[in-house]
């Protein structure tokens, strides 16, 4: 299967969307808060980074979606069961 752009952006949205979901459908609790996190490289859409790069220095200046160097936190061990998570950034 050839992968172009749009598929690229659509896995990258189902892997987003799919997170989301799940993180509005918990409830907050004092284990919520205590839960590991690591950076996920290479799942962020366009705008909606956790913090700064090499290109920029701010979370929500993502330019494109799933660059390598991208990142947002996810719950340990969630990030390399959606297509393109990486817990090392890639190279642009």
């Amino acid at each position: 299967m050839k992968f172009n752009s749009l598929t690229k952006k659509a896995v990258v949205t189902t892997g987003v969307v799919a997170f989301a979901a799940t993180a509005i459908a918990g409830n907050a609790s004092a284990a919520d808060e205590k839960m590991k996190k690591e950076k996920c490289y290479g799942v962020v859409a366009k705008g909606m980074n956790d913090c700064g790069t090499s290109t920029h220095s701010c979370a929500g200046q993502a330019k494109t979606d799933a660059h390598p160097e991208e990142w947002i936190y996810m719950p340990a061990g969630y990030c390399e069961r959606i297509a393109g998570g990486k817990l090392k950034p890639g190279k642009a």
